[in-house]
C-alpha cells in the first residue's frame, strides 16, 4: 500500500507460505508495475534475507519498523532508563493497521469467509475500490 493506506498490489497466498517468501512472490516485477517506488517500510518479520533482496536485487530504500526494547543489557556503573509502558505507537505501522480497518468494514472481509487466495484478492480489490471511488465523489 501506499502512504494514505490505499492498495497498490495485493497477493493472498496459502498459510504455509512464510511472510518473507510472500514478499518475494508480491515484489517480483515490481519495476514494471510501480516504477516510481522508492521505499518500503516493512515489519521486523522480514529483516535478514528478504530485506537484502530488496535492497540489493530490486533497488529499493528499505526502512524496518522495530518494536522499542522492553530490556537491555547494562553495567553496574550504569544508570538505568526509564523502560517503555504501554502502547507505543510504530512508526507507519499505523497506515496498514488503518488500511486493515477499513477493509474489516466490509462483510465479506470481516470473516474469513473465502476458500479460495485468489477470491479473497477479489474481495480486498473490490473494496478497495469502492472505498477509492467513495473518497472521488466527495
Amino acid at each position: 500500500m501506499d502512504t494514505l493506506g490505499l492498495l497498490i498490489r495485493v497477493l493472498v497466498h496459502a498459510a504455509d507460505i512464510s511472510d518473507r517468501e510472500g514478499a518475494k512472490l508480491l515484489l517480483v516485477g515490481v519495476g514494471v508495475w510501480a516504477p516510481r517506488l522508492a521505499h518500503v517500510w516493512v515489519d521486523a518479520g522480514y529483516q535478514g534475507e528478504t530485506v537484502t533482496w530488496m535492497e540489493q536485487d530490486l533497488r529499493l530504500s528499505v526502512t524496518v519498523v522495530r518494536r522499542p526494547r522492553r530490556w537491555r543489557w547494562c553495567g553496574e556503573e550504569e544508570e538505568l532508563e526509564p523502560l517503555p509502558t504501554g502502547f507505543t505507537l510504530l512508526p507507519r505501522r499505523w497506515v496498514v493497521e488503518r488500511t486493515f480497518a477499513w477493509l474489516g468494514r466490509y462483510r465479506r472481509l470481516s470473516k474469513d469467509y473465502e476458500a479460495l487466495p485468489a477470491t479473497e484478492a477479489a474481495w480486498i480489490s473490490c473494496a478497495m475500490t469502492c472505498l477509492m471511488l467513495a473518497r472521488l465523489a466527495r
